[in-house]
């Protein structure tokens, strides 16, 4: 099998949604052969705790077109869908999530404008249906920010739901960072592209999983892996500490001449400079702590992520897993 497009979709913990996405992914599929186009469908199961791994072996075993990998533990969204990447054989791909928010039947659009010349087909968000307007607001906001102080153009309202063409995944698969902030590294590579407007429909089943602290580490981490910004702000912070310490001696030299009996002289304004410095330094620390935990993160060289179980990409599908231990086969251990 030599599939035309590959569909990479990160699994955790989509126990109740994987029938109904199967259903949706099928009749795209079906519908692209008669177009002329094959495709394969990858699932990355993230080290799922639920069922969602042996419904993916019952997939794969009734629709050879569905393939899937399997991390020996959980890794993370972009590690998956990384991985998705790193194992597909299309000549193009399209990411999207398993809760069915990205909607499948939009592929064949998506193909459309790729064969319009288009290597990079991103789906930007016009609406956000049945979620809550903080959320909405932090995510407006957000994309903004980011725009604003990025060293790259990243695209407001979008996601990892897109098209990319094999040049734009060879590009990412040989790029070597580990906080990986794919929607950013989609618009640093660069090449051809072009926005799929949509509106974003509710989860099909089950919890969200990109809760609050998910998505505000995904933030920091697109913010400090495409700016600079944050460490500039170190800079300004510290400036504006001194001219505001130059600004205290000043006023209480004239408290002390002209004004002697004021109430602010004394140990509050004392007080109030070592809360003020002492905040300045904590923030300026924090944000360097950042920079340099990437840094020691990315020195240390470890894999992204490690196997535990795959099938559907061929014959060497076991070669491609690690054997921890000589005299186990770790590919046919099922948990």
């Amino acid at each position: 099998m030599n599939p035309q497009l590959s569909i990479i979709i990160p699994i955790y913990n989509e126990e109740d949604t994987l029938q109904e996405l199967y259903r949706r992914m099928k009749a795209v599929m079906d519908l692209l052969v008669q177009d002329g186009v094959s495709a394969e469908l990858i699932l990355v199961d993230d080290g799922s705790r639920d069922r969602s791994l042996p419904l993916m072996r019952e997939l794969h075993q009734n629709d050879p077109r569905v393939c899937y990998l399997s991390f020996a533990r959980n890794f993370g969204h972009q590690i998956a869908v990384t991985a998705g990447l790193n194992f597909s054989r299309g000549q193009v791909a399209v990411i999207l999530d398993a809760d069915l928010q990205d909607p499948p039947e939009l592929i064949p659009r998506m193909l459309d404008l790729w064969r319009a010349g288009y290597q990079v087909v991103y789906g930007q968000r016009s609406a956000r249906r049945q979620e809550g307007w903080f959320k909405r607001f932090m995510a407006f906001a957000f994309y903004r920010i980011l725009r604003n102080l990025a060293d790259v153009d990243i695209p407001t309202d979008t996601g990892d739901f897109c098209l990319i063409d094999r040049a734009v995944i060879n590009a990412l698969n040989a790029m070597p960072e580990r906080n990986r902030y794919l929607r950013g590294l989609r618009s640093w590579v660069g090449f051809r592209q072009t926005a799929l407007v949509f509106e974003r429909e509710p989860r099909f089943a089950g919890s969200v999983k990109y809760t609050f602290r998910k998505s505000f580490k995904l933030a920091i981490n697109g913010l400090v892996s495409f700016s600079q910004v944050p460490l500039r702000l170190a800079s300004y912070l510290g400036l504006l500490s001194a001219v505001a310490a130059i600004a205290m001696a000043l006023l209480v030299l004239y408290w002390r001449l002209f004004v002697p009996h004021s109430p602010v002289t004394g140990f509050t304004i004392i007080l109030v400079a070592l809360f003020f410095l002492g905040a300045v330094q904590l923030i300026s620390i924090g944000i360097l702590g950042e920079y340099v935990g990437r840094i020691y993160d990315q020195v240390k060289g470890r894999p992204l992520y490690t196997l535990g179980e795959l099938n559907g990409f061929g014959p060497d599908d076991r070669a491609q897993i690690p054997r921890l231990d000589p005299g186990v086969d770790h590919a046919n251990r099922h948990p």
